[in-house]
């Protein structure tokens, strides 16, 4: 499989290398002083700032989507209660020494 990908992104790289037209597609006169990113980012913010608002909105619907696919009450499983974690009295807690590989005895 790696063998496969690898002569594939060859193939790839070679023939967009080699065509007649790469270099014009690739190659745009650029402002002076102007980096990569503030020119990506005037680009994005003028030019197609719809569609980025718009895919900001379809990845927040499907972050709430998985979140409230994933959070299920099942009647079950404990949950925790930070209320009563809170109200517990350090008494009823007890530290011991446990050696590595060795259960806590009851």
């Amino acid at each position: 499989v790696g063998a496969i990908v690898a002569l594939e992104l060859f193939l790839v790289v070679g023939f967009w290398t080699l065509g007649t037209n790469a270099p014009a597609h690739v190659t745009t006169p650029t402002p002076e002083g102007m980096s990569n990113t503030l020119a990506l980012g005037r680009v994005i913010y003028t030019q197609y700032m719809v569609l980025f608002q718009a895919a900001g909105l379809v990845l927040l619907t499907a972050m709430i989507g998985a979140i409230v696919l994933t959070l299920r009450h099942r009647p079950n499983v404990m949950r925790q209660s930070i209320p009563e974690q809170n109200a517990r009295s350090p008494k009823t807690v007890e530290l011991r020494k446990v050696r590595s590989r060795e259960g806590v005895g009851v």
